[in-house]
């Protein structure tokens, strides 16, 4: 007799592919692995794989911030110009153009 036919409700629990993002995000993933080509016991080449799959906040935590002094992602005025930085840059240009146009007059 199964347990819904007497009269027991086994609940089960459910995971969307969101939820599995947000623990991951928030937990951090890593993936870690060596390759290694050799010939006749005389190792040519070594490839060291390591990935981290995290927020920013969790990698700032750790102590991963990288992107932040990466020539390629700032300016050399130093401007931000990481996703996030470029994100909030453009909301505050609408936020300003925003409170002009709810200004009397307009």
């Amino acid at each position: 007799m199964s347990m819904q036919a007497r009269g027991v409700a086994v609940p089960r629990e459910t995971t969307t592919l969101a939820d599995l993002l947000d623990r991951v995000l928030d937990k951090g993933l890593v993936v870690a692995g060596d390759i290694s080509v050799s010939l006749a016991n005389v190792e040519l080449l070594t490839i060291r794989i390591r990935l981290l799959v995290c927020s920013i906040d969790k990698a700032e935590q750790i102590g991963l911030n990288w992107w932040k002094y990466d020539r390629e992602l700032t300016r050399r005025d130093g401007e931000d110009q990481t996703a996030i930085g470029r994100l909030e840059k453009r909301i505050a240009e609408l936020e300003r153009e925003l409170e002009r146009s709810r200004k009397p007059g307009r």
